[in-house]
């Protein structure tokens, strides 16, 4: 693994069963510190993992694997393969009223998506940028990532690894609320966000074939299996709606005082 003072250094961890897994440290803030690498991995999830993966990940000495499924995409997919001594906590961040989240699970793991003509038909895109402002503005999905962010914050939690389906909406999101309080400029977390497309490429090709093979339209299921800037762009701009900014949202929307911004600096910055 290179870690470099500047600029996007290569990040990856290498996993085969979950390609999009990288390190969140690695990146420098706008004031020349840098994001402590080791500390806090981000990756889709785990339950395709080979024997290698799992001795790559028991190299990092994991405390915590956050898992942000709901328990319906966890029924339905492999379980998660851990290495010794990391423990498994459970914050889902699931809204039933957004039916993206079983559907991105449902085309990834190959399940018929006849069930989701009504969301194909409100346009995917638009669906996603949905998604993308109930995290700031859905009360649950408020609490789920205070909880989050706060264990990121406790040195006992660390090191420490999240993910959820794809491990990249969720697990994207809060990687930039993360990057956000370590002060990390918005334009290399927007990069660092985008890097999901470039490290899921060769899966999200296979997705497309098999489902484009069982006669689904690759533009209705292209948006989901994707990242783009106007997906987080639509959650910076519910925080700015809802809140006043990103650090209104935080304070006030995920009540986060001084003392735990404190705790998740300190924890994360060399």
């Amino acid at each position: 693994m290179a870690w470099g003072r500047g600029g996007m250094t290569d990040r990856t961890v290498p996993l085969a069963g979950a390609p999009n897994t990288r390190d969140v440290g690695g990146l420098v803030n706008r004031y020349g510190r840098l994001v402590r690498p080791g500390r806090l991995l981000r990756s889709g999830a785990l339950g395709r993992l080979i024997d290698a993966d799992v001795a790559v990940l028991s190299g990092y000495r994991l405390r915590q694997v956050l898992d942000l499924r709901h328990d319906r995409e966890i029924a339905v997919a492999p379980p998660d393969l851990l290495p010794d001594g990391a423990v498994a906590v459970h914050l889902p961040i699931y809204d039933p009223e957004h039916p993206v989240f079983t559907y991105v699970s449902a085309v990834m793991l190959g399940h018929d998506i006849s069930a989701y003509s009504g969301l194909v038909a409100d346009g995917t895109p638009a669906a996603m940028r949905a998604i993308y402002r109930w995290f700031v503005s859905g009360a649950s999905a408020r609490t789920a990532f205070a909880a989050a962010l706060r264990r990121v914050a406790d040195p006992a939690s660390l090191p420490l690894l999240y993910h959820c389906s794809a491990g990249k909406d969720r697990t994207g999101w809060l990687t930039a609320l993360v990057l956000t309080v370590l002060d990390v400029d918005r334009a290399v977390i927007t990069e660092d966000y985008l890097l999901s497309n470039e490290r899921s490429a060769t899966v999200n090709e296979k997705i497309m074939r098999a489902v484009a093979a069982r006669g689904a339209e690759l533009d209705h299921v292209r948006p989901v299996l994707e990242v783009r800037p106007d997906y987080l762009d639509a959650a910076y701009d519910e925080a700015d709606r809802v809140y006043g900014g990103i650090d209104g949202y935080l304070r006030a929307g995920l009540g986060l005082d001084d003392a735990t911004l404190a705790r998740l600096r300190a924890a994360l910055l060399d």
